[in-house]
Formats: structure tokens, C-alpha cells, sequence
């Protein structure tokens, strides 16, 4: 299967080694996801909505560069540094994924690389999967 890598110009790719999102055949990897500004900055500091909202844009440009959108989304990985702001970084998520209803993981760590991060996410999509619902 051909190998497809998306890059987000961070310059932190090449020297790293990674990639922003990885699509292999149906199957895209989006690598974790900071809120970071246009200008390189920290998104919205302090603002975990906000933030939470900056990543899921960038892993939708990323997911819609590879061949997918955000309706092919099976999982995601949510990182938070304090769990006080879990609500506001749910009610984001719920605001993009309410319909699409991923397997979703939100977890409290220690730190992100940047202190001003107050969240970081994960994807994993299948193109073509589509929304259907099983049940409750």
C-alpha cells in the first residue's frame, strides 16, 4: 500500500521525525495535536475551549489533506494537564464529534511540551467509514 504523509510546517517535523497525519491505505493517523496559532504561538492561553477547539480545526485540515474528514474519525486520544477542564474540552469535542460519536480516551498527564497547552489530541480515521449508529 502507498504511504501518504501530511505535514502542518511545524518546523519541529523534519528534526523530529514525524509527520502531522500518516494515511496508509483507507487508514489515516493523525499525530497528537497542540493548539497552536498560526504564528507558532500558543492558542487562546488559558482558554481550554478554545484550545481544545485550535486542535480539532488542525486535525480537520490535516484529515481533509490526507483524503478523509472528520466523519471518518473511529478514535481519539484527548490529553489534558488538569482534569478541572475536562468539561470544556468535552463540550468542544461533543461540539464536533456529537454526531460521529468516535471511541474517544480522555486522559490527565502531568504536562504537555508547552506549559501554556492545556490540551493535546489524537485521531484515527478510515475513509469511507462513514456515521452508523449501532445503539445506545
Amino acid at each position: 500500500m502507498r504511504r501518504m504523509t501530511v505535514g502542518s510546517g511545524s518546523p519541529f517535523e523534519a528534526s523530529i521525525g514525524f509527520s502531522r497525519a500518516v494515511r496508509i491505505g483507507d487508514r489515516v493517523a493523525v499525530s497528537g495535536t497542540a493548539p497552536i496559532a498560526e504564528d507558532g504561538s500558543p492558542a487562546a492561553p488559558g482558554d481550554a475551549y478554545a484550545q481544545t477547539r485550535r486542535c480539532l480545526d488542525i486535525i480537520a485540515a490535516a484529515l481533509e489533506r490526507a483524503g478523509a474528514r472528520l466523519e471518518d474519525v473511529q478514535r481519539t486520544r484527548v490529553y489534558l494537564t488538569d482534569r478541572a477542564v475536562w468539561e470544556a474540552v468535552a463540550r468542544a469535542h461533543g461540539e464536533v464529534f456529537g454526531a460521529i460519536r468516535p471511541a474517544s480516551t480522555f486522559v490527565v498527564v502531568a504536562a504537555l511540551l508547552d506549559p501554556a497547552w492545556l490540551v493535546e489530541i489524537e485521531a484515527e480515521a478510515v475513509i469511507g467509514s462513514g456515521v452508523a449508529e449501532a445503539g445506545p
